[in-house]
């Protein structure tokens, strides 16, 4: 079958595809008959597979709501044309739109594009008619990356500089020196070609590579810092250009300076471009360049060339003259190349020299490996110049590997050679002493390399001010920072805003003239973009996601490792006082970004991590039980269970800071559930945006927490599902938190007392522990203190779950000046010293301050017969028995007029009106031992008793209501078949 058959039109609405609302399927439903009777080979559905495929071909999405009225003559067909009359979909059954439709393939590389997210949000897929829009320029690999590239590699170090590099460090670790930061580069080099070929990429370069592989704090952080720097060496390159230009022709200075340079043997006078001058060409430079960028890349490609062409002519020029030269020509200690000169230059010569590198004994400044590197590195930076640039490729997946790796090659292979053939042409002493030992033996004259110089860094600073814009407006468009709106660009148009800022920091920089301070805090951060792609390439390869397909297969998580290694150790051996400001400035980014930025996921490897991290401990937990040392709760918050909140809070307000309350110091996981009456296909997106707006509620309120709402027939059916299914492992919930439903007899909602039993016997089912809250609504947030105590009516055995809640509660602030008292049960008087030291010892052990009071059976009897507990618990103990003794004789008349055996809720119950009569006497005598030693406490834990067998859930609401009766803040805690608390450490 043809992919082509899929695309059809609605019958409803032939002419457009509609959205479509998920339906059951049923045996008579018309896409199933004709799925059933259609005949593969029938030259009619052969047809109509044409006739939409040639559609399919034409048509093209757009916002046109329908087709038949806006055709003109010559037109294309609509799609009741194409498809006859009934436009029927032979495929309708599935529910989506062609798996070739354009509009799907569009939008999984991000195009924006206006469609339905799914087939479930009813909007309409219009087709419109007309000419796409024209493709913008983009580059290929030549011009977009390995130009770019070289550029600003070549830069003015290697014709001023690497000489006499050569004649310091010698031949041995002049070749060891850029082996290693060649290596450094080439590492990094295979890192972004690997995460570069992972899928589709946007405009921003390392910044879009990094904020995607390790989340949009690190991103924002190391892109600003990594832009900063391209802007300042710009500065850098455009003060090289200029004092190059002023050095060849000094006639072209309007001020004039005068240095003198001391020297071993003599007193030079050289004299020097002054500063004015640098301010002002520099100036008059930054300005050109930044017309040329302006222009767009229509215009930096035309530019580029001239730019690079004259470079790659010095070069030859350089290397010519080396092969022509011969001893003592064309300058004094020049050798030409010569075996004995490259042995006495094989080892190095390290020393002192002054502030302009001239040998001193006396100099200041003294050189070693160390020092080299941080001289020599920014020599091959710069292989982030096409990756800037990546909005404007025509296939980042191709270029950005092809075109980096092989600049960085070339320039390495280029100062590889450059090294054994400036050893073995001039003795060392001439090495050191002429800077410009390139142009003293270029051929066929100095001035060549003049040109070579000025255009190389001209060419680096171009590549810079290109850049760096697009960074900028890469990091604004993602609109994590609001204070850099300013900044955002529509896709495939020219950052303007942008390039005008990176030139007022480019002048600003050209302006102070002397910038010994800031070129290494720049290369710093070239080196912190290195670390950050080659950890962002270690952390995609460690993990190993189904998502990480890169195309480029060449690379190793140990190689990514080793190459964000290199980088650190580079920054360090350069300065390490320079490092630590550059680490500084991040920081603060990255704290500033994390506290005023928008909040984003980017599906970075961290969360990656953070999922295999939680995989790997939940399968350590195993699925035996958790030591008590090791036990923490897990409560499963019920939101909404008893009466009506506004329709915009989704929970009640205090049950988040009841749940604070049982975590210590905020550690632990709550788990809010809510659960929605009705068919699941119905209500399924509302419970998504129910979901959505507990989660938002869970973060207002500062709860370590997830929600969770689920769909069911009716609360106990959803609750049975919840308290089975949730959690993992031995991270399922383990405490069951709701309020109590004071509200249902005052609304006569006669449904709440079977729904509340069964709730509390499926969590006795399930092994769960339960927590009932009455006076919820009184419950204290985190700001108002409590004071006196907080009472434990410990009567049975829990675990000592009680006990636990009780030291909690203790740990917030709100809790923290109360005191804790125990109250025990003694069945005999003589029972109560031998108790009290039992529960003294017990608690001891457990490091729990707590004062135990002993009250017995007997007290209890006393109290109620002497009528001591107050009017309102006798008149609630009478009205108690009369509304049983009410709905007793209603469950047996509806027996006898029905023949059947007593029933409440739909079930077979048994009554003994003895016992009933009992456990009412029961709650009323543990009422009154609360009100009269409790009345005071800030919140009063009592055990929960479990429902009756076979009893009417009726009866036992009516137990509970006697229970709490003029108690404003209770808590009924039930326990589960396993300790909580351990003796021993």
């Amino acid at each position: 079958m043809d992919n082509g058959d899929i695309e059809g039109a609605d019958e409803e609405f032939p002419g457009r595809i509609s959205g479509r609302k998920y339906r059951p399927v049923v045996a008579n439903d018309r896409a199933v008959l004709q799925m059933s009777s259609m005949d593969p080979g029938s030259s009619s559905t052969t047809a109509t597979f044409s006739n939409h495929q040639a559609s399919l071909k034409k048509i093209k999405a757009g916002t046109q709501a329908t087709m038949d009225t806006d055709l003109k003559e010559g037109s294309l067909p609509t799609h009741e044309q194409a498809n006859g009359p009934q436009g029927d979909s032979k495929l309708e059954l599935f529910g989506f739109d062609s798996l070739v439709n354009i509009l799907g393939l569009r939008s999984m590389t991000g195009e924006q594009i206006p469609a339905p997210s799914s087939p479930r949000d009813g909007e309409d897929v219009a087709i419109t008619i007309g000419q796409p829009k024209p493709a913008e320029l983009k580059l290929g690999t030549l011009m977009g990356v390995f130009v770019p590239c070289l550029q600003s590699i070549l830069g003015i170090i290697y014709y001023i500089r690497f000489s006499w590099i050569v004649g310091m460090a010698g031949i041995g670790e002049s070749l060891l020196l850029v082996s290693f930061c060649g290596l450094c580069t080439f590492l990094t080099g295979i890192s972004l070609s690997a995460i570069a070929t992972n899928g589709a990429m946007k405009g921003g370069g390392p910044y879009y590579l990094i904020g995607r592989a390790l989340g949009p704090e690190v991103g924002v952080s190391i892109g600003l810092c990594f832009f900063l720097g391209n802007a300042v060496a710009g500065a850098l390159y455009v003060l090289g250009a200029v004092e190059t230009f002023l050095k060849a022709v000094p006639a072209a200075g309007i001020f004039r300076e005068t240095i003198t340079n001391v020297n071993v043997t003599a007193v030079e006078r050289v004299e020097s471009p002054s500063s004015h001058d640098l301010q002002i060409y520099g100036i008059v430079v930054t300005i050109v360049l930044c017309f040329i960028v302006f222009g767009g890349v229509r215009m930096i490609n035309r530019v580029a060339p001239a730019f690079l062409v004259p470079v790659l002519f010095s070069l030859f020029c350089i290397f010519i003259g080396i092969f022509l030269a011969r001893k003592d020509k064309p300058a004094l200690g020049v050798t030409g190349l010569s075996l004995e000169t490259f042995k006495e230059n094989w080892s190095p010569g390290y020393q002192n020299t002054n502030d302009a590198g001239v040998p001193d004994p006396e100099g200041s400044v003294y050189w070693n490996f160390n020092a080299l590197v941080g001289l020599f590195f920014p020599a091959v930076t710069g292989i982030m110049a096409g990756s800037n640039r990546s909005a404007s490729l025509k296939d980042t997946q191709r270029s950005i590997p092809v075109g980096t790796l092989a600049a960085t090659l070339t320039t390495t292979v280029l100062y590889l050679v450059s090294v054994l053939l400036f050893g073995a042409l001039a003795t060392r002493k001439k090495l050191l002493a002429d800077r410009l030992l390139t142009a003293t033996v270029a051929w066929p004259f100095p001035a060549i390399i003049y040109i070579g110089i000025i255009l190389s860094t001209l060419g680096a600073a171009l590549q810079s001010l290109t850049g760096a814009p697009r960074l900028l407006a890469a990091i604004a468009n993602d609109d994590i920072l609001p204070i850099l709106n300013y900044f955002k660009v529509a896709d495939g148009s020219e950052p303007h805003i942008a390039t005008l800022f990176t030139a007022f920091i480019c002048i600003g920089c050209v302006v102070i003239g002397n910038l010994d301070l800031i070129t290494p805090t720049v290369t710093m951060f070239f080196l912190l973009c290195y670390a950050g792609v080659n950890l962002s390439c270690f952390l995609l390869d460690l993990l190993d996601a189904p998502s990480w397909r890169p195309r480029w297969k060449f690379h190793h998580w140990s190689l990514s490792l080793l190459g964000a290694s290199l980088s650190i150790v580079i920054m360090f051996l350069i300065s390490w006082s320079f490092t630590i400001v550059s680490l500084a400035l991040a920081s603060l980014i990255y704290y500033y970004v994390s506290i005023k930025g928008k909040a984003g996921d980017w599906g970075d490897g961290f969360k990656s991590a953070y999922f295999q991290l939680a995989l790997r401990s939940l399968r350590s937990l195993g699925a035996n039980q958790v030591h008590p040392k090791n036990w923490y709760p897990i409560p499963l918050v019920f939101c909404r269970p008893w009466g009506k909140l506004p329709e915009n809070v989704p929970c009640h307000p205090k049950l988040a800071d009841f749940a604070n309350c049982m975590k210590k110091k905020g550690r632990g996981m709550s788990i809010f559930f809510s659960i929605l009456d009705g068919d699941y296909h119905e209500l399924a997106e509302d419970a998504k945006v129910a979901c959505k707006q507990l989660g938002a509620y869970i973060d207002y309120k500062r709860c370590e927490g997830v929600a969770e709402i689920v769909v069911a027939p009716n609360m106990s059916e959803g609750f049975r599902g919840i308290v089975q299914t949730m959690g993992l492992g031995n991270l399922k919930p383990n405490i069951v938190v709701m309020r109590y439903p004071e509200i249902w007899r005052r609304e006569n909602l006669t449904e709440i007392p079977a729904t509340f039993v069964g709730i509390i016997n499926d969590c006795i089912v399930a092994n769960k522990a339960v927590v009932i809250v009455k006076g919820l609504d009184e419950w204290p947030n985190e700001y108002q203190r409590q004071y006196g105590t907080i009472d434990l009516y410990w009567i049975v055995r829990d675990g000592g779950l009680m006990l636990l809640l009780s030291q909690l509660l203790l740990t917030k602030e709100s809790f923290e000046s109360c005191k804790i008292q125990v109250f025990c049960i003694a069945e005999e008087d003589s029972d109560t010293g031998g108790l009290k030291a039992d529960v003294k010892k017990f608690l001891y052990d457990l490091r729990m301050h707590a004062e135990v009071i002993v009250v017995t059976m007997k007290s209890w009897d006393a109290e109620v017969e002497g009528g001591s507990q107050q009017d309102k618990s006798l008149d609630a103990f009478t009205g108690a028995q009369h509304r049983i003794t009410r709905y007793l004789s209603e469950m047996k008349e509806a027996s006898e007029r029905e023949g059947t055996p007593l029933m409440a809720d739909g079930k077979a119950v048994v009554v003994n009106e003895q016992q009933v009569e009992k456990f009412l006497y029961t709650t009323l005598k543990l009422n009154s031992t609360i009100l009269r030693y409790s009345r005071m406490a800030a919140v009063v834990l009592v055990s929960l008793p479990p429902p009756p067998v076979n009893h009417p859930a009726y009866f036992y609401m009516e137990y509970m209501d006697l229970l709490v009766e003029n108690v404003p803040r209770l808590l009924m805690v039930r326990g589960y078949r396993r300790d909580v608390v351990t003796l021993f450490t």
